[in-house]
């Protein structure tokens, strides 16, 4: 059980889904200091109760400094390059973030009391295309892009550093990861990204023929099982566990949804009935749902928000931020 007088620091906690792992922290009585240097963060998203560090995780010295202060017991790492398609334009700068920054926080943390990482990952990228349909943990990984690729590598390095210096970690490989406070300007997101077109009464842009399909889990839940991360015993092991709901939905299904949504449980009008649509884009596997038997298994977690119910509570959220 993590002792409440212990730091834990969230990298990445200004962010969409680091700001909800640290409330949850933070509700737990957790002592936390959160790293971000607000490229895709938010000051707003920040809770007033944790300890905020402007830095960023490339720069060796700011993050030895930061740990040296702190000395976290915990790093929660979220900071990341998480953009499929900016990895396959900006490959080098996908690896400093993803690689070297993963590296700076461990090299610090574990001359500053460092147990336990637990890493944000990948559960679509990491595997890439693959024949088993939900995918298990232990499927081969194949990753279709460099964000896959320096995910994969992360996970590599946290073996590495366990088996040197005895640092447990606990790898959450996520799914397709939605719900407030998530970016709906950029290429990642695209129920925020439909949300934000359809409460504007525009209509949104379907790469490719709409019948990709993802595992879509409510950040709320992903913040659950980011808490009962902290406790699971290891003795000194690295575990690495799925966090999705074993559901898949293609694209033209989840519009539908939101649109739905949109007409039938907020009544707005103007609602676009098809969206738009365009050529496919690199890096981008056909199907992604992830075997989440391990997670109940290990952590005692389950979805517990259906994508329906999570749907609803996004466009509240970005309908309140519009009013």
């Amino acid at each position: 059980m993590v002792k409440q007088k212990e730091t834990i620091l969230v990298t990445g906690g200004a962010g969409f889904i680091g700001s909800h792992v640290v409330d949850s922290y933070i509700d737990l009585g957790h002592k936390v200091v959160i790293a971000d240097n607000l490229y895709s963060g938010k000051k707003t998203n920040l809770n007033p109760k944790a300890t905020f560090v402007k830095t960023d995780i490339r720069d060796a010295k700011a993050v030895a400094k930061l740990i040296a202060r702190y000395k976290p017991a915990i790093i929660n790492h979220h900071a990341a390059q998480k953009s499929v398609t900016h990895s396959v334009s900006e490959p080098a700068e996908d690896l400093a973030i993803n690689g070297l920054g993963l590296i700076n926080l461990i090299e610090s943390g574990r001359s500053h009391g460092l147990k336990r990482v637990v890493f944000a990952s990948t559960g679509g990228a990491i595997y890439g295309d693959t024949e088993q349909i939900p995918t298990p943990e232990e499927t081969p990984t194949f990753p279709a892009s460099p964000y896959g690729i320096t995910k994969m590598l992360g996970e590599h390095y946290l073996r590495y550093y366990r088996d040197t210096f005895g640092i447990e970690s606990v790898i959450l490989r996520y799914s397709n990861v939605f719900g407030p406070r998530q970016d709906p300007f950029g290429e990642a997101g695209v129920i925020a990204i439909f949300t934000k077109k359809v409460i504007g009464g525009e209509a949104p842009t379907i790469f490719g023929d709409g019948l990709n399909s993802r595992d879509y889990i409510y950040v709320g839940d992903v913040a659950k099982a980011n808490i009962a991360a902290l406790d699971i015993p290891l003795q000194n092991k690295t575990i690495t566990i799925n966090i999705g709901t074993g559901s898949e939905t293609d694209v033209n299904t989840l519009y539908n949804i939101v649109a739905n949504t949109a007409i039938n449980h907020f009544k707005l009008e103007s609602v676009p009935q098809k969206a738009k649509t365009a050529a496919g884009r690199a890096g981008e596997q056909r199907r992604s749902c992830l075997n989440n038997a391990l997670a109940g298994e290990v952590l005692g977690w389950q979805p517990s928000i259906s994508l329906e119910e999570g749907i609803i509570l996004t466009m509240e959220y970005f309908l309140d931020a519009k009013n």
